[in-house]
């Protein structure tokens, strides 16, 4: 049986590639979105509508991007609690403004 360390250096813990959303509204909402997508690329020249995909794609990176950051500060915090309690401190390991 592997460790979760060995597992994630070893590249087999992928936790992006398993997480679904399972809020109600988000499989309504990406078909809503399949649906406007549709809809665009009807109504725009093809021309058009490869600056839209390039937006979207932007869009898509630079969300990318936060929800890593969010991920890494929303791991950094959790490790912080667990050293908080291990360690039976009063005061937190962090500054807060």
């Amino acid at each position: 049986m592997n460790s979760i360390l060995e597992a994630l250096y070893n590249g087999r813990l992928r936790p992006d590639e398993n997480m679904m959303p399972t809020h109600p509204e988000y499989q309504a909402l990406g078909r809503q979105i399949v649906a406007l997508t549709e809809q665009w690329k009807n109504r725009l020249s093809e021309n058009e509508f490869l600056e839209l995909e390039q937006l979207f794609d932007l869009w898509g990176r630079c969300e990318g991007m936060h929800t890593e950051t969010a991920f890494v500060q929303g791991f950094r915090l959790g490790a912080n609690m667990l050293i908080e309690v291990m360690s039976k401190r009063d005061e937190s390991v962090l500054e807060f403004n």
